[in-house]
């Protein structure tokens, strides 16, 4: 069973997502927040596996809540955020999955959407299209930052760097094993090592570093998009 919060400060929103994600019997709304300081007292209480985040909200927003939780639990405890914003291209997303944000998705994304969507990220695998990742950065990245992810793409193997690339362009890990002749088994061993290394917590973060730093440029990915 994957534990969901809910974060929105429209009630009849929570209220249909509620109904959605219940429909699958593998999923539990655990608890409703209407605002990111209720969202940041009722995660660190109950522990879900996902947060499914509005970015816009009064008082204490998504953008500072989802900052505040990733900050004050360790990686391996924390919850999978997936961001449910209205505006896809808003320079807000990007500045989430920077973060550590899981992914995002558009209000008006298909009910199954969602629902596979939150298995995914419960997975740990990302749920946005490497496309629209692309885009985003196309857009706001001019040029890579200084020192931290840069110098650590430096301590990555060859091999790290071949699977980094792929899984920059939307491949998952059997895909990439296709591609290098390797088995899914291995391909995930290299992503968990890149990611310590990168010290980021997820593919999408690991994506955001390719392209910052160069290794990936915009208009390159394959259109291979999804949840996986």
């Amino acid at each position: 069973m994957i534990s969901i919060l809910l974060v929105d400060d429209e009630a009849l929103v929570r209220q249909g997502l509620r109904l959605l994600l219940e429909s699958d019997p593998e999923l539990e709304v655990v608890a409703e927040a209407t605002d990111g300081a209720e969202a940041i007292t009722l995660a660190r209480e109950l522990r879900p596996a996902v947060v499914l985040l509005d970015l816009h909200m009064p008082h204490v927003d998504g953008f500072v809540a989802l900052e505040r939780l990733l900050a004050s639990q360790p990686s391996a405890d924390a919850p999978r955020i997936l961001v449910l914003t209205t505006f896809g291209g808003d320079r807000n997303v990007y500045d989430a999955l920077r973060l550590g944000a899981s992914g995002f998705l558009l209000k008006s994304s298909r009910p199954d959407e969602l629902r596979r969507a939150i298995h995914a990220v419960a997975a740990g695998e990302p749920v946005l299209a490497a496309a629209v990742l692309g885009s985003l950065i196309e857009r706001f990245v001019e040029q890579p930052p200084p020192g931290g992810t840069s110098a650590a793409l430096a301590e990555l193997t060859d091999r790290e760097i071949e699977v980094l690339r792929l899984i920059a362009q939307g491949l998952s890990n059997a895909e990439v094993g296709t591609r290098l002749f390797l088995s899914e088994a291995t391909v995930k061993s290299h992503v968990n090592h890149l990611l310590r290394k990168l010290g980021v917590r997820d593919r999408v973060q690991a994506t955001i570093a390719a392209y910052e730093t160069g290794l990936v440029r915009p208009g390159t990915a394959d259109d291979k998009g999804g949840t996986g």
